[in-house]
């Protein structure tokens, strides 16, 4: 899986830009500011329609431009794939897959995988339980277009709940119509809390191995899912957890009705992380929390690769010069087989670490 060319139009600072890229690993330098993560972005957002960084798709389109489109050349599962995203001030975005309209964002999971992992992402384990839910929602929306679906329902009908509880005392008949937002949120919800909990069984299993490593077999880590206390086995079949978490709705309806606020269902979702036994949020060092962090992003990497049966393009964005000189040689030796971007400032001294094709990124423009 690879990204062979990407061309961009009022991309962020890219005004115009057409580059094409070595199907291994892909060295990205240049001084802050200048459009390293821009180009990363760009990449993330063809595979998910997703964007790591900004909370509207308006942000994507240059400043002073109302339009702008991301393109790419990409080889998956032994074909070649056209990618193609426009998107409008005030107007829905188009999606292309071989000139094809798609449906849908996910669909372009179903061609280009993507992990990314950028500094914020080491402080994963520190940071509170949001962090951790959107590290499981990003990478099961590129695994499961189910689990996407059923995402986006989800939270439409949170937030119908969360506008209908807060307004409940000024309009008390909006209390009739909670019955039905409590079913789609069942519904939608147990369907997440399906595939997180499977997500998170082989996320224990592969961040286990590769902390291990990483720690010269000093360390243990662990990784626990936590959900709606009703469920009593995350792993149990849909129809069961739905039962349940409709038992959890019905048994805090009236907090929920007193609080006016959404109590029940799979919005408030966790990772516990253990080293050694010990909780890593609190209890660990600076290094072994990093170490945790690594071996998460490498094991969604693994996941992926086991799921859809190749490497899906992995972007390090500034995460190596955060990282000392060990476990930037272990990243790096854990990357090889599939293709990588790496994003480094010019004064970052890698040159032993590094190699492939280097690109050298000014002003919006790639040299």
């Amino acid at each position: 899986m690879r990204i062979d060319a990407l061309a961009l139009r009022n991309f962020r600072n890219y005004d115009a830009l057409n580059v094409t890229f070595a199907p291994d690993c892909n060295v990205i330098v240049g001084e802050n500011a200048q459009g390293k993560t821009n180009l990363l972005e760009a990449i993330v957002y063809l595979s998910s329609a997703r964007s790591p960084r900004a909370r509207a798709e308006k942000e994507l389109i240059s400043f002073g431009k109302s339009e702008c489109s991301i393109k790419a050349n990409a080889f998956a599962r032994n074909r070649d794939f056209l990618l193609e995203i426009a998107l409008a001030a005030g107007r829905r975005r188009k999606i292309l897959i071989n000139k094809v309209p798609a449906k849908k964002g996910s669909d372009l999971s179903d061609v280009l995988g993507a992990v990314y992992f950028c500094p914020e992402d080491l402080l994963l384990i520190r940071d509170g339980a949001a962090a951790r839910r959107k590290f499981m929602d990003d990478a099961l929306c590129q695994l499961r277009a189910r689990y996407a679906q059923a995402l986006s329902d989800y939270h439409r009908a949170y937030e119908h709940k969360t506008r209908i509880l807060r307004d409940s005392e000024e309009y008390p008949s909006l209390l009739d119509t909670l019955p039905e937002f409590d079913l789609r949120m069942a519904q939608s919800g147990a369907v997440i809390i399906y595939y997180r909990a499977r997500f998170c069984e082989r996320l224990k299993e592969y961040a286990g191995i590769a902390h291990r490593e990483c720690s010269g077999g000093r360390e243990e880590l662990g990784v626990e899912y936590q959900t709606v206390s009703t469920i009593s086995d995350p792993l149990a079949p849909i129809e069961t957890i739905y039962d349940q978490l409709r038992a959890h709705q019905a048994s805090h309806a009236a907090a929920e009705r007193a609080s006016r606020m959404c109590l029940s269902g799979p919005h408030k979702d966790d990772i516990a992380v253990t080293v050694n036994g010990l909780e890593a949020r609190h209890f660990c060092s600076q290094g072994q929390v990093r170490t945790a962090a690594l071996s998460l992003k490498l094991a969604d990497r693994e996941i992926h690769k086991t799921a859809i049966g190749e490497y899906p393009v992995m972007l390090l964005d500034d995460v190596l010069s955060e990282l000392d000189p060990r476990r930037q040689e272990y990243v790096l030796n854990r990357i090889a087989g599939g293709q990588v971007f790496i994003t480094c400032c010019e004064n970052d001294r890698l040159d032993a670490l590094l190699s492939g094709r280097v690109y050298h990124v000014r002003e919006g423009k790639v040299l």
